[in-house]
């Protein structure tokens, strides 16, 4: 590279970082995939009596502490005791301790999701009537500080490292084999590794404090890294981390013996490397979509090897975008990019696209669900954004392609004159060519080039002086003409060299070609700390779920001997099958003593009617031990159940019971208390 060119190359690499990192910073917190859907009691609602236990329910499974749930009175004090267990699907209750006083109650919990997310939240209910609390009812989330902030950082930097890793190594072996050779691409190859490595270790280290305290402190406590290595997260960093000691002999194989192969013992080495890599890098791949979204909610089965090919598919264009053009820039002059190897580049990116296509829709899909998620959720939103960025890079990507085509359509001719030329003017006539070669297309290229060639000249004619100047002292010619021969040839060729540099950068189609290569980098390097924001964004099909969930999820009160004119309670459920997750909602009428009508419905997490095989309601008044008095509604329509003269004996808080089976061995019992009569 140019005295002139590479602190330009280096001011637009660190403008573009800056971005990058000021959309990182300036995200709101994360929020995770799993979402609290309903309570027990209610948030905001007013209770009686005081209850015995507090009862949350997510939108998937979670990982719980002995600490993550906790329930404080007015003053802040704890009141829940013992650990949180998982009675069914994906609810979890702590019980309390027993003469609870009346008074607003604040409930603060820190779970982990199953795709390894920190879920943090808090709500109020209230005994009796509400009272002031000096309970904020808020909770800040362990990623919310410094930890989460390094915790995001580490993970760009994964993604980022992976990419450079596998892209790079991509591109040498499919596309540029005499890259290999380059010092260049070589270190930026082992820069990825480097990169991924000691980010994976930074995620192991900070992972436990991220998921709980989220104190800086806690970053090295071993207990926490001992629990950290127990779960699927741990795992699959400890997994990287033995992979990445597999590409570390492989990136030694590459550019050590790989490299010095003749071009015909190249192949058999080239199929062995290009099958090994595949493997490994399948493998990281995998680390990461065994852990996180993909292995959770619809599909996982298939959502995993999507998310794989999805990962290569992203290093293969993107890691292989910036190996051509750090080989634009920084590949010396007698080991050039071809045009070969940038049309290979042009077929292998298009089929990256495509394959990004299509695993972007499915994932699109699976993680939406609706389009009007694409605007009301902020996962949605982000998305959007990524699939603008991708447009811009694909436009940019098709200026490229016409500069490679119109580099190819001039190389004939340019080797032709460069080959005039040679035969017209010796070495010495360097400093007329570099006079006529500075086109305006080429910018400073050109120029830099010249710059080179005349400073080769300089000591070449200061060479040939000293040489003059000797010729009066025959006597001190003897062994120093072997030295002078030696040195004017190394002269020569550094002004060969330079000539050549010159030659190439003047040429305008290479000089635009590199321009757009660099705005595709640029792009790139925002396209990717977007997508690292996604991977820690909650998906908008679960935040739209957890908003349903919500709004029909609301507290029934009646005075006594009275009906409301109509209940409704909502409960999600999951029987825990490949299709067992929806929402039960049952609606009583009149809700009061005597004869009541209920109308039960089952719907899937997408609103769509659930027909399944069998529900079964019971009701118990456990304040008089009546109870569990059993309903058998009647099938109505796809996912509709109904009771008429459904017989409420007593007024009171009435525990509803729904057990759901979806299939022959898939069921689960739900409930919800509601005050009726």
């Amino acid at each position: 590279m140019t005295q002139t060119t590479a602190p330009r190359l280096r001011t637009l690499v660190l403008l573009f970082l800056a971005v990058a990192g000021a959309l990182l910073a300036g995200a709101a917190p994360a929020s995770a995939h799993a979402a609290l859907t309903g309570s027990d009691p209610q948030q905001g609602s007013v209770v009686d009596r005081a209850p015995t236990q507090v009862s949350l329910t997510f939108s998937e499974p979670i990982a719980v502490s002995d600490d993550a749930v906790r329930v404080l009175d007015p003053k802040g004090q704890r009141v829940d005791k013992g650990a949180p267990v998982n009675p069914s699907g994906t609810t979890y209750s702590v019980q309390l301790v027993g003469g609870l006083p009346d008074g607003t109650y604040t409930v603060a919990y820190q779970v982990v999701s199953a795709d390894s997310h920190p879920v943090a939240g808090a709500f109020t209910f209230s005994i009796g009537a509400p009272s002031e609390t000096s309970v904020p009812a808020s909770a800040r989330a362990s990623d919310d500080g410094l930890v989460g902030g390094l915790y995001g950082f580490g993970r760009y930097v994964s993604y980022a490292g992976f990419v450079v890793l596998v892209g790079g190594a991509a591109f040498v072996l499919a596309c540029w084999q005499r890259g290999s050779g380059v010092r260049a691409v070589q270190r930026l190859v082992v820069a990825g590794w480097l990169a991924l490595t000691a980010a994976t270790l930074a995620l192991l280290l900070l992972r436990g404090s991220y998921t709980r305290s989220g104190g800086v402190g806690d970053v090295f406590d071993l207990t926490l890294l001992g629990e950290v290595l127990q779960t699927k997260t741990g795992a699959a960093l400890v997994s990287r981390l033995l992979l990445l000691a597999a590409a570390a002999l492989f990136i030694a194989v590459l550019f050590g013996a790989y490299e010095k192969r003749e071009d015909e013992e190249k192949r058999d080495l080239t199929f062995g490397l290009a099958i090994g890599g595949t493997v490994v890098a399948t493998g990281l791949a995998a680390s990461w979509a065994m852990s996180e979204h993909a292995s959770q909610g619809l599909q996982a089965g298939i959502a995993m090897p999507v998310d794989v090919l999805h990962l290569l598919a992203v290093a293969a264009w993107l890691g292989g975008l910036t190996t051509l053009l750090v080989a634009l820039y920084r590949a010396p002059a007698d080991t050039p990019v071809d045009r070969t190897a940038v049309r290979r580049f042009s077929r292998l990116a298009f089929g990256s696209v495509v394959a990004l296509v299509a695993t972007g829709v499915y994932q699109s899909w699976r993680q939406l669900g609706s389009w009007s998620a694409f605007t009301d959720t902020r996962y949605g939103q982000l998305l959007l954004v990524k699939i603008g960025l991708v447009g811009v890079l694909v436009a940019i990507a098709s200026v490229s392609r016409r500069w490679t085509a119109r580099l190819a359509q001039a190389a004939a001719p340019v080797a032709a004159d460069q080959e005039r030329e040679g035969e017209k003017e010796p070495a010495a006539a360097v400093p007329a060519q570099q006079s006529d070669a500075k086109p305006s297309e080429a910018g400073r290229a050109g120029d830099d080039g010249a710059e080179e060639a005349t400073e080769a000249e300089k000591a070449a004619g200061a060479e040939k002086a000293a040489g003059a100047e000797e010729q009066d002292a025959p006597g001190e010619r003897g062994g120093a003409d072997s030295a002078r021969a030696a040195q004017l040839a190394r002269q020569r060729a550094a002004m060969e060299t330079a000539r050549q540099k010159r030659l190439r950068d003047a040429d305008p189609h290479r000089f635009g070609l590199r321009r757009s290569v660099l705005a595709e980098a640029g792009v790139a390097v925002v396209l990717l700390a977007v997508t690292t924001v996604l991977t820690q964004t909650e998906p908008g099909r679960t935040e739209q779920e957890a908003k349903a969930a919500a709004s029909v999820s609301s507290p029934s009160s009646a005075a006594p001997g009275q009906g409301t004119g109509a209940v409704t309670l909502n409960m999600p459920f999951d029987t825990g099958g490949g299709n067992g997750k929806g929402i039960v909602t049952i609606d009583l009428d009149p809700a009061g003593v005597g004869d009541n009508d209920l109308h039960l419905y089952v719907e899937r997490t997408d609103g769509e009617a659930f027909d399944v095989p069998e529900v079964k309601v019971a009701l118990t008044l456990s304040a008089q031990d009546i109870g569990p008095l059993p309903v058998v509604p009647d099938r109505v329509a796809t996912g509709h159940w109904s009771a008429s003269g459904v017989q409420i004996p007593m007024a009171g808080d009435w525990k509803v019971e729904v057990t759901v089976r979806t299939s022959d061995i898939d069921q689960v019992t739900v409930s919800k208390n509601a005050k009726i009569g």
